[in-house]
């Protein structure tokens, strides 16, 4: 009995690091967003140009997660993950250096590289040190580290980008990463490949329509999202009237609603995955709608953020729920393609948005943002119902 615990006690520890971890790749996927007016400025670009670097970001993720997944598919887990975050901190290295816009880009590719293989690996990794039992939970824990980097990770990065300058953002932020990878180092086993997948999963994976539904379902939904929230920053300033402090705290609690979002998530979703997944596009839906219409009245604006958080983040994990239920045999190989569909969302998000912000203007994006949500949500009901 004493053994079993101490397995358990020692598999949280684990679980906990990848958390870390997670909360440092998303910290640094998504903290230009809160620095992208420093970021312009100081090297003299507009904003909606400096922009493109997460959309940049978002399709190197897109288009390299599944061919990097089929590479490394045989590479034992615990030496890779270890090699990532090598890369990981490289890149924030020349990041820090960046002379120029152009080197700025390539080192978030050598970052987006790292990225695209360890979203590849990282909720099939968590599932398989869990606890027995624990699966659900230990997928929860990571997303809380993920939900953390909004809470915590943006917030902070943004505060030390206005005081001491963009560049230490990321140099703290790869002094983080390489912490977190000395303790991986030293909690985590020799981990052989297991259930990744390989080339030869592909064609059984595309005959089976839930799965792709999910996918063609994410594209649309994280588009939804980030067509508004790449330029949320620059949108409660110069649309909402908000402070730069105001800006600060509109981030920090759609950060904050994901970590409640993920205590929902294990909570609820095991008991009804298709109520709790379109309850959570119901709350995206909304917010979106209603972001231009409430950005004049603060205290509304924050509820609102709140309730898009919550939205945003609960169906991240269920989408994701789904494609590890729907592909147990290929873990990896669905995941990573899971991960390049959700960074198209990413970068077409962020693309779709520059493009309302130069046609139409800034106050568009919730509502371009809302209606590509109507046809996430129109195709997972057509999905659901055909397939079910």
């Amino acid at each position: 009995m004493f053994n079993t615990a101490k397995f358990e006690r020692l598999a949280n520890f684990r679980i906990i690091a990848i958390a870390f971890a997670a909360f440092i790749f998303n910290t640094t996927e998504f903290v230009p967003v809160a620095l992208l007016s420093d970021i312009a400025q100081s090297f003299a670009m507009p904003v909606s140009q400096t922009g493109l670097m997460i959309t940049v970001y978002a399709w190197i993720v897109s288009l390299m997660s599944l061919p990097l997944m089929l590479i490394t598919a045989k590479s034992e887990r615990r030496s890779l993950l270890l090699k990532l975050f090598l890369l990981f901190v490289s890149g924030h290295i020349l990041s820090v250096i960046a002379w120029n816009y152009g080197i700025l880009v390539v080192s978030r590719i050598l970052i987006a590289l790292a990225h695209a293989v360890f979203w590849s690996i990282t909720a099939a990794l968590a599932m398989r040190i869990a606890p027995k039992g624990k699966q659900t939970q230990a997928l929860g824990m990571i997303a809380m580290g993920s939900s953390m980097a909004m809470v915590l990770g943006l917030p902070l990065g943004r505060i030390i980008g206005q005081w001491l300058g963009w560049r230490t953002t990321f140099a703290l932020i790869a002094l983080s990463a390489f912490v977190v990878m000395l303790v991986l180092a030293k909690l985590l086993l020799h981990l052989p490949s297991k259930n990744a997948g390989s080339f030869a999963s592909l064609p059984s994976l595309v005959k089976r329509p839930l799965l792709m539904g999910s996918y063609a379902v994410t594209v649309l939904i994280i588009s939804a999202h980030f067509t508004a929230y790449s330029y949320i920053e620059p949108f409660v300033k110069e649309i909402g009237g908000m402070t730069e402090g105001s800006a600060t705290v509109v981030l920090l609690i759609f950060g904050l609603a994901g970590f409640v979002a993920s205590f929902l998530f294990g909570r609820i979703y095991r008991f009804s995955p298709i109520k709790f997944v379109m309850s959570a596009m119901g709350l995206l839906i909304l917010s979106l709608c209603s972001l231009y219409l409430l950005s004049g009245y603060t205290a509304l604006m924050l509820i609102l953020i709140f309730v898009w958080g919550i939205g945003i983040s609960g169906l991240s994990l269920g989408l994701q729920m789904r494609v590890l239920q729907q592909a147990p045999d290929a873990t990896d190989v669905a995941t990573a393609i899971y991960s390049g569909i959700y960074n198209v969302g990413i970068g077409g998000g962020a693309l779709i948005g520059n493009q309302v912000m130069q046609h139409w203007g800034l106050g568009g994006i919730g509502f371009v943002g809302a209606l590509i949500g109507v046809l996430g949500m129109g195709l997972f009901v057509l999905v659901h119902l055909r397939y079910r």
